[in-house]
């Protein structure tokens, strides 16, 4: 009989993936043998995406393809009312109606032959978390992969600390689709409890979310689950790190050549798509603010990115005029980017961000402040969050205001707020020292490593 084994289960868009995929590797690198289980083509996204990690790390995990049905997998659009990816329906419709059948064969073949079997799944995918609980020696852990804050926000103890810290809380359902929360409640079935299973991993840290992590850890131990607060997962590179590695991305050579902390670093996420007229606004604002910049202008993943034809026809006119304007002052990316080195990097100041929490978290342990502009879900929150509470961000647009264009002009201002003001400045040394105290917290006697530590030591009893 073979030891506990960690069969890591991720919810198939591109931030879920990566966030399971970093904790997967943190524990193969501990010695845990580990299975990470999606469809291929989510499989292959995950490994071909993931930054900061040397080339041969993958090799420790066992990586196993759930085959599904077919599905279409449409680009998204950019004229639709609302900027929620409701485009990617489908992909997450066919992955919940058939991963289970295969996740289950595999977790019956791994608990035949092991002491135990430990299913660290995406607390969308319910199902996961019942296959665990039929095994035998079957052990679920939900990770939660945005804010803690998101859970503390709906008990009563987290209610009365948003009221306190005078913060305005938006919950996800609230700022998603309704044909998205009736699939999240009806079909992808999660536990309606915060901790199903053993209990509940955080990708967060005590240097972000104390006050909201011990409001979940209160309630999961209330019902007698445990709670590791783990995060950041993702790697913390050195500054020069981004200088290291043998296959560099060019926006790293060009980034190179830029003064320290001077250039803006402009992404919205794998789930964003803008509209014409709101990519012309903010070419405006950039060009306009004499600002250096990277913006990766690229539209949001399909449900399989490997359908993807790469190019960026319908922004051809404007690059082509756009770049002979900004020609030594930016450089605008649009394909995949390495947004962990560019952040890493010394030159770069800030990050205009979509908000999303696996964005927030990389920026922030990096010590960038964020130009906050919430698209869906939970990135309404994470503004608040980054704005109002932590004080390291600046808001670019309220969430309210998604169904209008934001005008150059304010963009310009904001972007020039946080790069050239007096409180732009304070706010970036904010960022800074926030960034020193979240990597503390994954270092030797960080409050990170030590529930890492007594996760692995709880799996393994």
């Amino acid at each position: 009989m073979e030891r506990v084994t960690i069969v890591a289960v991720p919810f198939p868009a591109q931030g879920h993936l990566n966030q399971l995929l970093h904790l997967s590797l943190q524990l193969a690198s501990r010695g845990l043998p580990v299975h990470y289980a999606a469809p291929a083509e989510h499989v292959r996204q995950a490994r071909t995406r993931l930054h900061g990690w040397d080339a041969t790390a993958l090799r420790r995990i066992d990586f196993h393809e759930l085959p599904i049905s077919e599905y279409v997998s449409p680009p998204p659009d950019p004229t639709a009312p609302s900027p929620f990816p409701s485009h990617l329906m489908p992909m997450w419709e066919a992955y919940t109606a058939g991963a289970r059948v295969p996740l289950a064969a595999l977790l019956d073949g791994l608990s035949a032959t092991h002491r135990r079997v430990v299913v660290v799944h995406d607390r969308l995918n319910g199902f996961a978390a019942e296959e665990a609980a039929r095994l035998r020696n079957g052990e679920g852990f939900g990770i939660h992969c945005l804010a803690a804050s998101t859970l503390a926000g709906k008990l009563h103890a987290g209610v009365r600390l948003v009221r306190e810290r005078g913060l305005a809380f938006r919950a996800v359902d609230e700022c998603a689709s309704d044909e998205f929360m009736d699939y999240v409640i009806n079909r992808s079935r999660p536990s309606r409890a915060i901790a199903p299973g053993a209990g509940v991993l955080l990708n967060t840290c005590r240097a972000l979310e104390g006050e909201f992590i011990d409001v979940v850890a209160d309630n999961v131990a209330a019902d007698g689950k445990k709670l590791f607060a783990v995060g950041p997962l993702n790697p913390l590179l050195l500054l020069d790190d981004a200088k290291q590695s043998e296959t560099r991305h060019a926006c790293l050579e060009w980034l190179d050549k830029q003064p320290p902390a001077s250039v803006v670093y402009v992404s919205f996420g794998t789930t964003s798509t803008l509209p014409a007229e709101q990519v012309t606004e903010l070419a405006a604002a950039l060009r306009d603010s004499k600002q250096r910049f990277i913006w990766v202008l690229r539209d949001a993943d399909r449900g399989n990115v490997f359908t993807e034809h790469h190019c960026n026809s319908r922004h051809e006119d404007l690059l082509a005029e756009f770049t002979k304007q900004t020609e030594g002052k930016g450089l605008v990316v649009t394909g995949w980017a390495p947004q962990l080195e560019i952040l890493a990097h010394d030159a770069t100041a800030a990050f205009m961000s979509h908000c999303g929490w696996n964005s927030t978290a990389e920026s922030l342990s990096h010590g960038k402040p964020i130009l906050a502009w919430p698209m869906h879900c939970d990135q309404p929150w994470d503004a608040e969050l980054v704005c109002n509470y932590l004080m390291v961000g600046m808001l670019m647009r309220p969430w309210e205001k998604y169904g209008e264009v934001a005008p150059a002009a304010a963009i310009r201002q904001v972007v020039e707020d946080v790069m050239l003001s007096d409180k732009g400045t304070a706010m970036q040394q904010r960022a800074k020292v926030l960034g020193e105290s979240v990597r503390a917290s994954r270092a030797d006697g960080g409050s990170s490593r030590k529930d890492l530590d007594d996760l692995i030591a709880y799996v393994t009893r």
